[in-house]
């Protein structure tokens, strides 16, 4: 872990203890916990608070734009709201106002533009401009490079939930994951936001997967299957219009539902650094590209199918063959895992595991197939 990595670490946690204890004597708390720790982000909690440092290259007008949505009303028992930034609550606590909940964009120490746009002071003995480290107001981002903030990377902070227990197959939440994709596809945009990132994910996943292996052959079949997509799924073309103005996700999988309140509210989705507006099909693409290639329980895919449309969900017909609809998203989906699993194992210096092989080999079967399904009789 590089020194700056550290700082980033240290900030996380520091700020996640902040807001769980603004004030009083001393704690007992542990140490903060890395949760984790990807290239497009790293989350740390402390206590029931968790910070996240977001990718230094995000988009701060979209990702505000983004958190604002999941503080909106209209979401409130959908997705997981955001918490209100230390130096905001302070403020608001020495104006004799109460804060707004809803400004999720954090400052860290460092002098630079805090959440409601004044100047978060320094504190502590780690100053934030170490780590790179700066706070976007919600719907104006404060540009990387600012004053104490090289690098820009901007924070959000969030209440804990309970995840998905990964050792509980049986117990996954799927009929649940489909009521709140359904119930989010039917609301209304709020304000505009940006397209959902599904497609330029996936072409994310190949351009990391051609860097990682240039040259090599075993990226044949992943490549083959990228090219059968139709533009809009490669993140070349706009979607078809009449799909794309849905309320999305963007990346729906089972660690993206936490239950908030802990230990047992209700189940509520999380992440929504990839939400925006675009085709719905793409929310149910990876339970169906894993159900494709033998990775979900026909069984499993029967309940979140069925509890998606039993809560009207706009995204697949209300009865008979959604495979016309889903299928160029499900294949997106195959190819953008099997892309970032062969550049996981060439980062590891390791082969692919059974569940990454079936997805590559998943890959060379789409290669033979036409590049939309048409509708036909139920299958």
């Amino acid at each position: 872990m590089t020194t700056t990595h550290t700082s980033v670490v240290h900030d996380l946690g520091a700020l996640a203890h902040r807001l769980a204890h603004p004030a009083g004597p001393p704690c007992g708390c542990e140490p903060p916990r890395i949760l984790a720790d990807r290239p497009d982000g790293t989350v740390v909690r402390s206590g029931a608070v968790v910070a996240k440092a977001h990718a230094a290259d995000t988009d701060r007008e979209a990702l505000a734009a983004r958190i604002a949505l999941a503080a909106a009303p209209a979401l409130a028992d959908i997705l997981l709201p955001p918490l209100t930034a230390p130096e905001h609550v302070e403020r608001a606590e020495r104006d004799g106002r109460p804060a707004t909940p809803h400004l999720g964009v954090a400052a860290l120490y460092g002098s630079t533009t805090a959440p409601d746009g004044g100047v978060a002071t320094s504190g502590g003995s780690h100053a934030a401009s170490d780590a790179g480290l700066v706070a976007p107001r919600v719907g104006v981002a404060a540009p990387a490079g600012s004053p104490g903030a090289p690098g820009g990377r901007p924070v959000s902070l969030w209440p804990l939930g309970t995840p998905v227990d990964p050792t509980d197959p049986g117990a996954a939440p799927w009929a649940e994951a489909a009521e709140l994709l359904a119930r989010l596809h039917r609301t209304a945009p709020p304000f505009p936001l940006p397209p959902m990132r599904g497609p330029a994910k996936a072409a994310r996943a190949v351009a990391r997967m051609s860097a990682a292996r240039p040259g090599d052959p075993a990226l044949l079949p992943v490549l083959a299957g990228w090219r059968t997509l139709p533009a809009w799924a490669r993140d070349e073309a706009a979607p078809p219009a009449l799909r794309s103005g849905f309320l999305c996700h963007g990346d729906l999988h089972l660690g993206q539902l936490v239950r908030h309140p802990v230990p047992d509210g209700p189940w509520l989705l999380i992440d929504v650094d990839d939400a925006g507006v675009g085709d719905p099909a793409w929310d149910l693409a990876r339970p169906a590209a894993w159900y494709a290639a033998g990775l979900l329980a026909p069984e499993d895919w029967s309940v979140f199918l069925h509890a998606y449309r039993s809560a009207g969900g706009p995204a697949v017909p209300a009865d008979g063959d959604p495979w016309p609809v889903l299928d160029v998203p499900a294949r997106a989906l195959t190819v953008q895992t099997a892309a970032v699993a062969l550049a996981k194992c060439a980062a590891e210096q390791r082969d692919p595991d059974a569940h990454e092989q079936l997805m590559i080999e998943s890959c060379a079967r789409i290669a033979t197939l036409p590049p939309e399904l048409t509708p036909g009789p139920a299958s």
